[in-house]
């Protein structure tokens, strides 16, 4: 155990964690946590996850954990909070760098969050990450094999766990503020490395943390100080926009407000963000639309799998006006001739949207959502429909909505199935795919293995255009154009006045 303590310290300190002042203390701090004692020993050499991974393994030999996943990650959690600062040091010094420069903030932020193995950066090396070209642009292909399996005799474990006495409603949720230190249980992940920033956004208490699982360059999430339902409105746009100001160099997003186009967490308002250039922030701009209660919005249509229309403007304010125009028409907007039905026993129309800063300028991509239901769609007309679930049957959310499809784990396996089968090979291919598999044998092709993944990238992008409420035709440019003209007609939404009546 001291060898891979030594090597872990020596990490730390080369990682800037912690400085040479630091050792003795955090190196005392570690025989105490892990009931060892000095010795006179070699360091191990490795990168933090790697000696985590010793550490852990070693204590389940020694009897001090159990040799489930759970318990090991509480301990690797502890073992790296010994090397972080507390929580209103992390702030004064992202707050320092902040009024430097805030890539200089976020940067600090990020590296701190990887080496202090909050960012799973081993486990996330797994997935299998490739690019499609599609008439859209490049599309980003995820399978996601950085979520570790659990031992079966583990999930069995949990299923007879007796929570707690007090523990049900702490934390809340996965997202809430009460995360930060947390030791974690079996039922709950482990957050004792775990850190947020404080910050401001549309006059609210909100924080700033990155993601565990990243799946873009510096994927990060901002959360409501306040438990509370996840909602698309006026104050949404607000917070995004105001969150773009203060990090010019970071998009922000949220995940629509309704369930199917939603996403997984919808009890907690929370929004995403990150440095990353997806494909829908460079989709071509089709044809301008016209707001006439704000003639300084710049307004233009996309093409894009899904329906969006972009907004762009160098005051904020009017921007913010401009999507709640927009939005509260949607809400209450029908189009019978597309199969679009704001309501019927319940809401059905909502919006993604997602800000980032252009030059001067803010943009706003307001995606028109849906989540109908129908006998012959029962999981949702404007969601992947039946003949891409082999491939993608979860919901299209902030994510995906953007160009990448983040898959599950089980295509590894099934794809190398597929790909036997089509180069002529015995194979055990998984009857849901089978349709599919015989209909790449048809196909030219040079490299199977090529072939199957980009085609999974066509499947992909099949599930975004049965999102869209309006089709990449003329039949929806013609829908989107009555949209647009319909909230200046009779009974339309005039102004941003008329815009906070209509939702009163």
């Amino acid at each position: 155990m001291n060898t891979y303590i030594e090597g872990l310290i020596d990490e730390a300190k080369r990682q800037e964690l912690i400085t040479s002042r630091d050792i003795v203390y955090c190196r005392n701090r570690l025989f105490d946590l892990l009931g060892v004692t000095w010795a006179e020993v070699l360091r191990s050499d490795g990168s933090i996850p790697e000696l985590l991974n010793h550490i852990t393994e070693e204590a389940v030999r020694q009897n001090l954990i159990e040799d489930f996943l759970e318990t090991k990650e509480i301990l690797a959690a502890k073992v790296m909070d010994v090397f972080l600062p507390k929580p209103s040091d992390l702030e004064y010094m992202f707050q320092l760098k902040y009024f430097d420069e805030p890539t200089k903030a976020t940067d600090y932020f990020y590296h701190l969050s990887q080496a202090s193995n909050y960012i799973q950066t081993a486990r996330i090396a797994k997935n299998i990450s490739y690019q499609v070209a599609t008439s859209y642009g490049e599309l980003d292909i995820t399978i996601n094999m950085s979520k570790p399996e659990k031992d079966p005799a583990e999930i069995a474990r949990q299923k007879l766990l007796q929570p707690t006495a007090g523990s049900v409603d702490y934390p809340k949720c996965l997202l809430c503020v009460e995360n930060e230190g947390y030791a974690g249980r079996l039922d709950h992940p482990a957050r004792t490395n775990h850190r947020v920033v404080p910050i401001r956004l549309g006059g609210q208490p909100w924080y700033f943390q990155y993601s565990p699982y990243v799946y873009y360059n510096e994927h990060c999430i901002l959360l409501s100080e306040e438990h509370r339902d996840m909602v698309i409105d006026e104050g949404a746009f607000e917070r995004l926009l105001d969150f773009v100001d203060k990090f010019p160099h970071y998009f922000a997003g949220s995940n629509a407000d309704l369930p199917i186009v939603g996403g997984s967490i919808l009890s907690h308002d929370h929004y995403q963000g990150g440095r990353y250039d997806f494909a829908m922030a460079r989709a071509k701009e089709l044809f301008p639309l016209e707001l006439k209660a704000f003639p300084s919005i710049e307004a233009t249509y996309l093409k894009w799998p899904l329906s969006v229309v972009r907004l762009r403007g160098v005051e904020k304010e009017q921007l913010i006006q401009a999507a709640t125009l927009v939005l509260a028409h949607w809400r209450g907007y029908s189009d019978e001739s597309l199969d679009i039905l704001a309501e019927t026993d319940q809401p059905h129309n909502t919006i993604t949207p997602i800000a980032r800063r252009r030059g001067d300028a803010f943009e706003l991509d307001l995606v028109l959502r849906n989540n109908r239901t129908t006998a012959d769609h029962p999981m949702g007309l404007f969601h992947p429909h039946e003949d891409v679930h082999h491939i993608k049957r979860e919901n299209i959310g902030l994510i995906e909505v953007m160009g990448l499809a983040v898959l599950p784990a089980r295509l590894k396996a099934e794809l190398r199935e597929v790909i036997r089968y089509v180069e002529g090979r015995p194979a055990s291919v998984e009857p849901m795919h089978q349709a599919w598999a015989d209909s790449l044998k048809q196909m030219p092709m040079h490299d199977v293995e090529t072939l199957v993944y980009e085609q999974v990238g066509r499947k992909f992008l099949k599930g975004l255009e049965d999102c869209g409420v309006y089709k990449q035709d003329e039949t929806g440019y013609e829908g989107v154009k009555r949209f647009i003209d319909s909230m200046h007609t009779q009974g339309g939404l005039r102004d941003a006045a008329s815009v906070r009546a209509f939702e009163q």
